[in-house]
């Protein structure tokens, strides 16, 4: 049997930590052992490291620990989305096209019927569509360092079910289908922080 690339070694490691830590399996807090990674997956420590290392630049760990951000983290986190995804919203307002459109209906048509992982997918076209259509490409490279952290509040929003999530989302289309501008950012500031309000009130349950 050939012996996985450098490489695919890393990607490996790096896809099984972070869908560890996405699932739970690792959970918040949790110390990462490389010794112990690289035994479990039966590689060298050279890609566990390197995994690590990647995913503390995506905001997933901190320290060697599984993250466990505190609320003035999860705020900060969330004034970078409310100030690029809004501005994002302002941006689609004059340049999105009828095709995409159409395929940001589909999305909220989808999460108004579909079961929670058909929603969770929906939900980050929905907001990945909008991001690509700042023609910014700083902007698209940020949010996408951010998709894993992000991630988890997607879920933790979809699975204990937001009120009026998907009626927002109707609500941000229907002013960039609109052209208005201003009514877009506003609607997708107002969304995101709903977000996080509602992420901060699961934690202190």
């Amino acid at each position: 049997m050939n012996k996985p690339s450098p490489q695919a070694a890393y990607i490996h490691c790096y896809e099984q930590i972070r869908d560890k830590i996405l699932n739970g399996e690792l959970p918040a807090g949790m110390k990462l052992v490389e010794e112990r990674l690289a035994a479990e997956m039966g590689v060298s420590r050279t890609p566990v490291r390197e995994s690590i290392r990647r995913l503390e630049q995506e905001g997933l760990i901190k320290k060697k620990r599984v993250v466990n951000p505190t609320d003035e983290e999860l705020r900060h986190i969330f004034q970078v989305r409310i100030l690029l995804e809004g501005f994002a919203a302002r941006c689609a307002a004059s340049y999105m096209d009828e095709a995409t459109l159409g395929r940001l209906q589909q999305c909220i048509d989808i999460a108004r019927k579909g079961d929670d992982q058909e929603t969770m997918l929906a939900n980050k076209e929905f907001h990945d569509l909008i991001v690509q259509s700042s023609r910014n490409p700083e902007i698209v490279s940020i949010i996408d360092r951010m998709q894993s952290i992000i991630y988890l509040f997607r879920k933790a929003v979809v699975y204990y079910k937001r009120p009026f999530l998907i009626d927002e989302h109707q609500s941000i289309l229907d002013a960039i289908r609109a052209r208005d501008a201003a009514r877009a950012e506003r609607l997708m500031q107002e969304h995101l922080q709903a977000d996080l309000d509602f992420y901060l009130h699961l934690g202190r349950r």
